[in-house]
């Protein structure tokens, strides 16, 4: 296990009057996000610029990830069923062109949450109709009808990450999560609307190889999923899964270009690329691609 960070992980702490904007606003509407529970590297610079990925359904998983700092529990079939209202009055507050849910995953649901998921996006398109919405689901134990309740809710991109190559995903996910069954959620979104964009998101440092991760896009492209992000596993704490190693951002250009040239949409790859990361500037670089268009950046 290696034993300090490079330069190239090193993040300025988060601060500033935008950042104190938007954490006083969530915090007063009892709204989680994945910035603060996850402890994203990037919080800083998406909430300074006053953007932030809203996580619904609670703040306890009912999955252990031993990658993910989310905390974990029963929370005993426990829902804020005023929590879609109080997220369209976040995005409306926060004037956002772009929004990201995500959330913890609720076993202890019938559907697993997938109906309040689907809710929360209806409200937030009908406070805010010009809002795009990319929604990053769990696996809904891989029921398609539960998975159907999302699609239906028209949220623009549809994310479900693998997080892992297949050979570590007993090591480093929940034992009700499989790599699989990932895969085939993604799958099913792309079933049952053809027209929706897909995503999801890979984490390196774990101790893959290089030809399972190049599998790994593969199997996602196989999927039909159109857009990737790769980032480095950081450690949250001394009982999550050690660092095997830090890989070099040449690495992660390495594999942005082995990605780009299997016909992903877009890709981001980067030592602190995370599956929400820069998501609005890459879904219209997406949509520009997918028209055939050339821009900045794109």
């Amino acid at each position: 296990m290696p034993s300090r960070k490079p330069e190239w992980l090193k993040v300025r702490p988060p601060g500033g009057e935008t950042y104190a904007s938007v954490k006083s606003l969530l915090g007063s509407l009892h709204l989680h996000t994945v910035c603060e529970e996850a402890k994203c590297p990037n919080c800083a610079e998406c909430w300074g610029s006053g953007t932030a990925t809203i996580m619904i359904l609670g703040d306890t998983c009912t999955r252990g990830c031993r990658f993910c700092a989310v905390e974990s529990g029963n929370p005993g079939g426990k829902l804020d069923q005023g929590e879609p209202e109080h997220v369209a009055s976040a995005v409306s507050q926060m004037r956002l062109n772009y929004v990201v849910l995500t959330s913890v995953a609720r076993d202890d649901l019938p559907d697993g949450g997938a109906g309040h998921y689907a809710e929360t996006i209806r409200a937030i398109k009908e406070s805010n109709p010009k809002t795009l919405v990319e929604a990053l689901i769990p696996d809904f134990q891989g029921k398609k009808t539960a998975i159907a309740k999302v699609v239906d809710a028209g949220p623009e991109v549809i994310g479900h990450n693998i997080e892992t190559v297949q050979t570590l995903t007993p090591k480093v996910r929940d034992r009700r999560s499989s790599y699989r069954g990932s895969i085939e959620v993604l799958r099913t979104v792309k079933d049952i609307d053809s027209r929706a964009i897909t995503k999801s998101s890979l984490m390196l440092g774990l101790g893959e190889r290089q030809g399972e991760v190049r599998q790994a896009l593969s199997d996602l492209r196989e999927a039909r999923v159109d857009a990737l992000t790769i980032g480095q596993y950081l450690r949250p704490s001394e009982w999550h899964t050690p660092v095997a190693d830090y890989v070099p951002p040449e690495k992660f250009e390495e594999y942005r270009r082995d990605a780009d040239s299997m016909g992903f949409l877009y890709v981001a790859s980067g030592p602190l690329v995370r599956s929400s990361y820069r998501a609005s500037e890459y879904f219209m670089a997406a949509l520009a691609r997918k028209k055939g268009m050339v821009i900045d950046g794109g």
